[in-house]
């Protein structure tokens, strides 16, 4: 008995033409506008207690800094540019849940029809990682660091962190664990859709481990190997948790077709007919030479 053809999710839900290459670029255009939207309107929220996010800041860096350090700010546009920052990451969290139900309706069309009542868990579980990796950096790894700094200063060199370099720091940080506590809600959903399994993340570790290295050498704003540890090893122990959460959702029914299989056919068959063009280029070049 044939199988009736998935549909697609769009917006309308009711159109089964496939988008094109273009439509896609419109469909981006569309969401990035409605998310920069929507983060303006978190940032207009977050002006009305905006004094009160900076205290708390200020405070949490003072609380890491020695005795008797404060913060300078030498350029006058700093001081205002500290309230903008604060006010954009109030505004990015108030707004993560619109940002990550736009971009599950960008991916929306790739799926199948049964994989649309993911929208809910996929707001909710990227919106949590959005928060609790913001409350890991501002408690944890950002005071961390600053104390990790703060050990160089002497009477001949006296540490005086800059308002401007210390946010900058404090943004990096934080955008940084909100992206690396998304892990555990990446796998959830590829282990429910049996891209991947909790078997292969951990025949995988070792090369997890090197690419956890590489991105938290990227994402590190400073070199030293402190910071870059402390980058690490969250993201380690969200991918040792992303392998039990992959086995504990992971569907334990017969194994579906592999998504990628037709993909990897299409590839073959590019190369095979890509090396016969070339012998016959090769072959034609030979002929007219001789």
């Amino acid at each position: 008995m044939a199988k009736a053809p998935l549909r697609r999710i769009d917006d309308d839900d009711h159109s089964d033409a496939r988008m094109g290459f273009l439509e896609h670029l419109e469909e981006l255009r569309v969401r990035l506008i409605r998310c920069c939207i929507a983060i303006a309107i978190g940032m207009l929220i977050a002006f009305a207690f905006v004094d009160r996010l900076v205290d708390t800041l200020l405070a949490s860096i003072e609380r890491a800094l020695p005795a008797g350090t404060s913060l300078v700010f030498i350029k006058p546009p700093e001081g205002f540019s500290l309230w903008l920052n604060v006010a954009l990451v109030a505004g990015l969290l108030l707004a993560a849940p619109f940002v990550m139900y736009q971009v599950w309706r960008f991916i929306a069309p790739g799926l199948y029809a049964n994989e649309k009542k993911f929208a809910i868990p996929f707001v909710a579980l990227t919106s949590l990682g959005s928060v609790s990796g913001a409350l890991f950096s501002h408690y944890l790894l950002f005071p961390s660091t600053m104390r990790f700094f703060s050990t160089f200063s002497s009477p001949r060199m006296r540490f005086m962190p800059g308002v401007e370099d210390t946010i900058d720091l404090y943004l990096k940080m934080m955008l940084g664990m909100m992206v690396v506590f998304q892990i555990p809600t990446v796998v959830f959903f590829l282990a429910r859709m049996r891209v991947v399994t909790a078997r292969f993340l951990w025949r995988n570790t070792q090369y997890a481990i090197l690419a956890i290295s590489i991105i938290s050498a990227v994402l590190t704003p400073s070199t030293d190997p402190w910071n870059q540890i402390a980058f690490a090893l969250p993201m380690l122990a969200l991918y040792m948790f992303s392998i039990g959460l992959a086995w504990i959702v992971g569907p334990k029914g017969p194994a579906e077709p592999n998504r990628a299989t037709p993909l990897r056919l299409v590839f073959a068959a590019s190369v095979l007919d890509q090396a016969r063009r070339s012998r016959r280029t090769s072959r034609n070049g030979l002929r007219r030479v001789t």
